[in-house]
């Protein structure tokens, strides 16, 4: 056991499990005869091949979806208007092949602002779902008209949840992920400061940020997470503020500190909140404790689900506890 979880960026990156965007769950009925999908195949229209796509994908229909994607390639070649490039485009996501759909778009320059919009999205969705980390991030900061702040108001959506609605996230922190993921660090630092959401969103921004200059340049790193706790605070997001004082010990650790001042913190807090199951963890933590002590207390963890454990924690509804659940003052 112990206080070190996994970095705040990935638990903030990590989306729930979703279905991709396009797909659709498996249709009641048998699959449509081989003559028929033989005789679409030739004579489909883009709305046909559609349908004919998400059929295949929700029976698993592997050799029909490949088929599927040759054609569609095929079937409406270049120059064709706008409307015909953005459903080719969209059908051959719906049949799992966003590169596929990358090369549609590459067919056609969008003119009107209505359009590029449509199309940058489009693109944007395409090259992230085919793991193309660059054009993802050229997509948007296009649509930003290169200046990333512009996509905190940028709900786009990432994927359907087990209902099939719509997830969404806000683009300035898709961005950043993919400016991670491609080893942009200095840009996706750049991409977060430049958010102006307060409270638990600038918190979580300002701990990611701390995160990755913690190697680069940890003289900032320190102060944006004192930052981040005090917006974590500001808006008495307890479990938050663990989360952040977990990983101010953390990084101090690994810059071969003691570790005393953020554990100390994190005391506290817990006490504050009675967030036993922390607790509890801190005392596991001691070094002066023999083997049979630590293993007792090992019998005491209890789940952090059950009540009392970490993961019960929320808001805090005591409007006086203010900032200083997490200040360093006695």
């Amino acid at each position: 056991m112990g206080l070190l979880p996994l970095p705040l960026s990935l638990l903030l990156a990590a989306a729930p499990v979703v279905t991709p965007l396009g797909s659709a769950p498996a249709p009641a009925s048998l699959p449509m005869a081989q003559d028929t999908f033989d005789a679409l195949l030739l004579e489909g229209d883009l709305s046909e091949l559609q349908e004919a796509c998400v059929e295949s994908a929700g029976f698993g229909a592997n050799d029909r979806l490949q088929q599927l994607r040759d054609r569609l390639l095929q079937v409406a070649p270049a120059p064709q208007p706008f409307s015909v490039v953005m459903a080719n485009a969209r059908a051959l996501m719906t049949c799992k092949d966003p590169a596929g759909a990358q090369r549609v778009l590459s067919r056609y320059g969008p003119g009107t602002a209505r359009q590029r919009r449509e199309w940058l999205l489009l693109s944007w969705h395409a090259a992230s779902a085919a793991l193309d980390q660059e054009r993802a991030i050229l997509a948007l900061l296009r649509l930003a008209d290169g200046q990333p702040g512009r996509l905190e108001g940028e709900q786009l959506v990432v994927g359907l949840d087990a209902q099939g609605q719509p997830l969404v996230r806000s683009g300035l922190d898709v961005l950043a992920q993919a400016q991670v993921a491609s080893g942009q660090t200095l840009d996706a630092v750049q991409t977060l400061l430049a958010g102006r959401t307060p409270g638990k969103v600038a918190a979580r921004r300002l701990a990611i940020v701390a995160e990755l200059l913690a190697e680069l340049e940890p003289d900032r790193s320190a102060p944006l997470l004192e930052t981040a706790l005090d917006q974590a605070a500001a808006d008495q997001a307890w479990s938050l503020a663990e989360e952040l004082l977990r990983l101010q010990l953390r990084l101090e650790l690994a810059n071969g500190g003691s570790g005393e001042r953020p554990r100390e913190r994190l005391r506290r807090l817990a006490t504050r909140v009675d967030d036993q199951f922390t607790l509890l963890e801190l005392e596991e933590e001691d070094p002066l404790l023999t083997p049979e002590q630590r293993q007792q207390l090992e019998q005491q963890l209890r789940s952090p689900r059950e009540p009392g454990g970490h993961a019960a924690l929320g808001e805090s509804p005591n409007p006086e506890a203010g900032a200083s659940g997490v200040d360093d003052q006695p």
